[in-house]
C-alpha cells in the first residue's frame, strides 16, 4: 500500500439553535388543511356512493313496474334497493304499463337527502336524485 494520506472526515453539520422544532411547526401547520382535504374526499365518496344507490334503486323500481305493473310493487321494490337510504320522495310516470301504446317509457326517479358528517362541505348537506327509465311492454 502507498502511503496515500488520509481523506479529512466531513464533520456533521451543526443544527442551528433557532430551528429546533421546526419540523413540528411545519406539521403544525400542514395537518389541518391535509385533514381537511381527507374530509372532504371522503364526503364527496359518500355522496357519490349514495348517488349510485339511488340509481340502483330506481332502475329496479322501473323494472319492478315493467314486469308487475303496479305503482305499489314499484315503490317496495325502490325500497328495498335503496337499503339503508332515506328515500324522500319516489315518483313514477306513467302510473301504469298495463295497456300502455307500444313504446311508452316509465320513468322512476328516486330522491334521497345526503347529510356531511364532518361538515366540512357545509351543515345541511345536499338533496341527490336518481332516475331510470324502461320501455313497458
Amino acid at each position: 500500500m502507498s502511503g496515500s494520506p488520509a481523506r479529512p472526515r466531513p464533520r456533521p453539520a451543526r443544527r442551528l439553535l433557532g430551528e429546533r422544532g421546526a419540523a413540528a411547526v411545519e406539521f403544525a401547520l400542514v395537518i389541518p388543511v391535509l385533514l381537511l382535504l381527507l374530509l372532504g374526499i371522503m364526503e364527496v365518496s359518500a355522496a357519490f356512493n349514495t348517488q349510485a344507490t339511488l340509481s340502483a334503486a330506481a332502475r329496479e323500481g322501473a323494472r319492478s313496474m315493467v314486469t308487475s305493473g303496479t305503482v305499489a310493487s314499484a315503490r317496495s321494490a325502490v325500497q328495498t334497493a335503496a337499503g339503508p337510504l332515506a328515500v324522500s320522495s319516489v315518483s313514477i310516470s306513467p302510473v301504469t304499463c298495463v295497456g300502455a301504446a307500444a313504446g311508452t317509457t316509465v320513468t322512476v326517479t328516486v330522491t334521497a337527502r345526503r347529510t356531511f358528517v364532518a361538515g366540512v362541505l357545509g351543515s345541511t348537506g345536499v338533496d341527490l336524485t336518481g332516475t331510470a327509465a324502461m320501455r313497458c311492454g
